[in-house]
């Protein structure tokens, strides 16, 4: 009669060699699917970096073999062959691609910071006081993510006309302050978080101002680092209601400076490597802050599911 052996604390069981083939294989897919989806990408950059006889040599070549950054900045506008470059264009606007990349960035980050303190201020409302009607203020949130948003584009542009706000920063920003999709999210979180907390410090004497600075909004950190990221990539890439409600250059952000080369290039096929040059620089600050906030990324995606 054989005795059965049990393996040590310290033995590590290796996984049969078929079996790491076979999740391998299976993976197969999603590895081919990842090279489709990174293909434009590649593109984008390399043509940033060809120079214009180059980007129209046919068949397209898959690496420069002559790199350059004319598409960036071309001291040579004199030849006819020559198209301005990035830095170049939109001689009109003081500071041109950096103003627009600066009205970007400032809109991201006050439209992000602001929305999120909205969001919590709501959440808090309806899930850690008794206020009156916050079931039916719940229940129309939750309804208004049943409609599509681009049906309040109209109503939206009509009251800011109204408020004398068209073609300017405050008519560009208010509108999008309010993240029905966060206040959802955020409600859900707070109700996995104990109501001892809040009548504790509501029998210290604590106001509600100072429960939800103080306590509440510590508590929401791993949920507003999630929201946040989702919040700032979809500001980063406005570009339906900025192109309804902006007329002045100055104000344009990054997608509608893009929406413009698009014309220059049914024009002037040579202006592609500069609108892929653009694309590329608005395109790296979103690839950067996804990997630095990829962890939070994934788990807002996982909080949702779990939470909701």
């Amino acid at each position: 009669m054989s005795v059965p052996t049990i393996a040590s604390a310290g033995t590590v069981t290796k996984r049969p060699r078929k079996a790491n083939l076979g999740a391998e294989l299976a993976r197969l897919p999603l590895y081919l699917w990842a090279v489709v989806v990174l293909i434009p990408f590649w593109w984008m950059i390399i043509a940033a970096f060809k120079t214009v006889p180059e980007l129209m040599k046919n068949p397209p070549t898959f690496y420069p073999a002559d790199p350059s950054l004319d598409s960036f900045y071309d001291p040579t506008l004199d030849d006819p062959d020559s198209v301005p470059g990035v830095f170049q264009r939109w001689e009109d606007v003081a500071g041109g691609f950096l103003r627009f990349a600066g009205n970007t960035f400032a809109i991201t980050v006050v439209v992000t910071v602001v929305s999120l303190l909205i969001a919590s201020l709501a959440a808090y409302m309806l899930t850690k006081t008794q206020a009156p009607g916050r079931r039916t203020v719940f229940v129309v949130i939750i309804s208004s993510m049943m409609i599509p948003w681009q049906v309040s584009l109209i109503p939206n542009y009509l009251l800011t006309s109204d408020l004398g706000m068209t073609d300017s920063y405050l008519g560009y920003v208010i509108p999008g302050l309010a993240k029905s999709f966060v206040v959802f999210f955020l409600v859900q979180y707070l109700r996995s978080i104990p109501d001892e907390l809040v009548h504790a410090a509501r029998v210290d004497g604590a106001s509600e101002w100072r429960i939800w600075w103080q306590i509440v909004l510590p508590l929401l950190r791993p949920a507003l680092a999630a929201m946040a990221i989702f919040v700032a990539l979809g500001e980063w890439n406005n570009f339906l209601w900025p192109l309804i409600i902006i007329r002045t250059e100055e104000l344009y952000n990054l997608p509608i400076a893009l929406s413009s080369l698009s014309n220059a290039i049914v024009s002037s096929p040579a202006s592609m490597g500069v609108a892929m040059a653009a694309s590329m620089m608005a395109t790296l600050p979103t690839v950067v802050f996804f990997f630095l906030f990829q962890k939070h990324f994934i788990k807002g995606i996982a909080l949702s599911g779990i939470k909701a």
